[in-house]
């Protein structure tokens, strides 16, 4: 099943819309030789992206060492304060240089995706490996997220490292036992660090700068067609989780939450990309389809997804989006 099995399925009326009834095969996709370049520094981007969430979701932070630096004053408190953070440090450099990466192997993604003359849909029926590995961003930065607005320790740790550097005396004494690659962390990168972790949903924003970013120094690639590709990609895995003949082939049992992440994300980019949003009345995303789709799913599945349209959206508390979906996205 390493080919995209294409099951579009039309009315005989001229005038009926298009189904979206296209199984995506996200277990078994395989690079064409036209994918392949392209995949393979995909691939060694995304090789890693496990190993990033799981040193994020074990981060524990240094609270406890800061916290008796600051209200003791004492320097040996303080050292071990210093010492706690560096490795926590390190990590977060680690995360923000994956976020780097991340965001150059987007661009080649979408300028695949987006690209000729093809319509979303050829895209999807040919491009099926490329497909799948952007969906596998989609998930690493809703999950990567998730996590992070569950560790405020970052920020902590973070502040407590900036602060402390600017203190001569205690870097005379530690200075010894900074790791080269930290001590490498100049103003500049610092600086763009703290920007990065300021933000609520870090990998989202770095995402949807990224796709905003390819829009902008591709011209010559209407909007639309990115927009698009998006929304069909949506609607695609909405059709999918609707249909259980589709469901029927999946071969792993995991492959359904991974397309309802993947669906929710996808919603959320466009959201931030299109100039007007996802919620509003001409939007091609059919967003109370996927929010009805998430209230039948059990709440272990569901409210997270539903929690990330709530509140990493752009768009949802404009005057224009519709009260009905505003009703229906209420906590």
């Amino acid at each position: 099943m390493g080919k995209l099995l294409s099951l579009l399925s039309r009315d005989d009326s001229c005038c009926s819309p298009q189904k979206y009834d296209v199984f995506l095969d996200f277990e078994n996709a395989q690079p064409s030789e036209v994918e392949r370049q392209v995949y393979e520094e995909v691939q060694k981007v995304l090789r890693r992206s496990e190993s990033i969430l799981e040193e994020l979701q074990c981060y524990k932070g240094a609270g406890r060492e800061i916290r008796e630096a600051i209200s003791t004053q004492n320097e040996e408190c303080q050292l071990r304060a210093w010492q706690a953070v560096i490795p926590l440090v390190e990590k977060l450099k680690r995360f923000y240089l994956f976020s780097v990466e991340l965001e150059e192997v987007v661009t080649k993604i979408l300028a695949e995706l987006c690209s000729g003359s093809n319509t979303p849909t050829q895209h999807l029926e040919t491009q099926q490996a490329l497909v799948k590995q952007f969906a596998e961003i989609l998930e690493f930065v809703l999950k990567f997220d998730e996590n992070k607005m569950k560790t405020p320790a970052i920020q902590n740790d973070f502040s407590y490292y900036r602060r402390t550097l600017t203190r001569h005396r205690i870097m005379q004494d530690v200075d010894k036992d900074v790791p080269n690659h930290v001590k490498d962390l100049n103003t500049d990168m610092a600086n763009r660090m703290s920007l990065f972790y300021a933000n609520a949903t870090p990998m989202l924003r770095v995402l949807s700068d990224a796709t905003s970013r390819f829009v902008k120094e591709n011209s010559e690639i209407p909007i639309e067609q990115t927009t698009e590709m998006l929304s069909t990609m949506a609607k695609v895995c909405l059709r999918m989780l609707e249909k259980p003949n589709l469901i029927a082939l999946f071969q792993r049992e995991e492959t359904q939450l991974f397309v309802l992440r993947v669906m929710v994300g996808l919603v959320i980019l466009y959201d931030h990309v299109h100039p007007n949003g996802a919620f509003v009345k001409p939007s091609n995303v059919d967003v109370k389809g996927c929010v009805k789709l998430l209230k039948e799913q059990p709440p272990i599945r569901s409210e997270g997804l539903l929690n990330a349209l709530r509140y990493t959206t752009k768009h949802l508390n404009d005057e224009a989006t519709p009260r009905n979906i505003r009703n229906l996205l209420a906590a």
